[in-house]
């Protein structure tokens, strides 16, 4: 479902001044309608869905325009400056590649990739060993669909090609992701569904109040999947609609699951990895480990960059040559991911996320009761929260005031992206894993007055 545009009118606001926070024009600001205008005039209009302000520069966890104004930032860029804004490491890493003059190398090899697939297999479990580098979070999912697909086809004499996902579940914009992903809305313009992606309940508790494995086996039942027609499963390590893990009995059972029929677990962490839930990879709080993994966003400290982590089996499957990409181990957005992990690793940001997470969740519940009713439902994780808005007592979407909730925020000095997920009705409290426990609480006061006047 397409979010609702914010207006470029200016409106006045009260005045904000505090540590973290700055607003001292109307919003948005007057002498940026122009600029504002243009975009939504020359671009596709589904890149107007965001706050109309104009960022102009960023420092660890605040965002500023050129006109005076500063935002704690709530948002991470959509989860991806996890090591914070103007990184002075990763711009010298950005800086010193960019002076040698190598800003591509096609499949080439260079010592940026090296180091930076070595980094990456330091941080993997067994049996993830091999990597593969690539631009976007959807081009990893696909990736992750094509491997999933090819182990299938080599399975008994007439192969396997059913992917399994959640519904309500996101992995990316592109055709195959969204014939991946579990919304309706998503996949609208495609016609009929693909039957070899199925989806089955996501044991959120709110939505699907039966959170046993029961549910997904029956699921497949009754919408007449073999479990022997399955090549893979793929499922968000939390959905980003509502930043609820999947319950641990129900991940291990799904990977005894896929064991037992010879389907391949991925799972999708280009929102969760890299310390967002508290661990360097949302599915060690599960036990398990999947065979292929979608990584994204907080790779990369803000550079296009992703990769695929798989096991020796799935990553050997094609020959030299066979699975590439133009702009994998871009070397400018390798140096910048590898001094972005250095920097998580170096700042013990995993732990931070870690020790942040019962203030967040705690702030998420106070939000909630202050909303007399109208957030239907909170998750938090780690770093990361959701609120979603629904109508009084039902599971119904309420877009209208998750949209307000978001529009008053940008006024007050917190930065948030538009409302995400069922029916435009999540708000993701989701800020730079640096973020101080003074500055997640100011936001969150915040965030908890607007509720509290909806």
């Amino acid at each position: 479902m397409a979010t609702k545009e914010f207006p470029l009118l200016p409106r006045q606001v009260e005045p904000v001044k505090t540590k973290y926070r700055t607003i001292c024009t109307q919003i948005p600001v007057p002498e940026s309608i122009a600029l504002l205008e243009k975009l939504r005039d020359l671009e596709p209009r589904s890149m107007g869905g965001q706050p109309p302000i104009i960022w102009d520069h960023g420092e660890d966890f605040t965002v500023s325009d050129a006109y005076g104004n500063t935002w704690l930032d709530f948002s991470a860029g959509v989860l991806v400056t996890s090591s914070g804004h103007g990184r002075p490491e990763i711009i010298e890493a950005i800086t010193n590649m960019a002076n040698k003059g190598m800003y591509h190398a096609y499949c080439f090899p260079t010592e940026i990739r090296v180091k930076l697939v070595e980094k990456l297999t330091s941080l993997l479990p067994a049996p993830l060993r091999r990597v593969f580098l690539l631009t976007t979070g959807s081009e990893a999912t696909e990736c992750c669909i094509k491997l999933a697909r090819t182990k299938g086809m080599q399975v008994g004499d007439e192969g396997k090609s059913v992917i399994v996902s959640f519904e309500n579940g996101f992995h990316g914009r592109t055709m195959g992701s969204q014939l991946a992903g579990g919304s309706p809305a998503l996949k609208s313009w495609i016609g009929d569904t693909d039957h070899r992606f199925v989806q089955v309940p996501f044991p959120d508790g709110f939505r699907q109040k039966d959170i046993s494995f029961e549910v997904f086996e029956k699921s497949l039942a009754e919408q007449g999947v073999e479990p022997q027609d399955v090549c893979g499963v793929m499922g968000e390590t939390y959905q980003g609609c509502n930043a609820t893990l999947l319950p641990v009995e129900y991940a291990q059972s799904l990977r005894k699951w896929c064991d037992a029929h010879e389907a391949v677990l991925i799972f999708d962490e280009v929102q969760a990895g890299f310390g967002r839930t508290g661990e360097w990879f949302g599915f060690m709080h599960y036990g398990i480990v999947p065979d292929l993994v979608a990584c994204g966003k907080g790779f990369s400290g803000g550079m296009p960059a992703s990769a695929v982590l798989g096991t020796e089996e799935l990553m050997t499957m094609y020959g030299p040559g066979e699975m590439t990409s133009t702009h994998s181990a871009n070397p400018i957005c390798s140096a910048a991911a590898l001094a972005n992990l250095e920097v998580i690793e170096k700042e013990n940001l995993v732990a931070n996320a870690a020790k942040l997470a019962p203030m967040l969740a705690e702030g998420c519940e106070k939000i909630a009761q202050a909303s007399s009713g109208k957030v239907g439902c909170w998750a938090a994780t780690g770093l990361v929260g959701a609120l979603q808005f629904t109508k009084a007592g039902t599971v119904e979407p309420d877009p209208e005031a998750a949209w307000e909730m978001v529009n008053q925020a940008i006024g007050k000095g917190v930065m948030l992206f538009a409302p995400v997920g069922i029916g435009g009705c999540a708000i993701k409290i989701n800020p730079p894993l640096t973020i101080t426990a003074e500055a997640l609480g100011e936001g969150l006061a915040v965030l908890e007055e607007i509720a509290a006047g909806l």
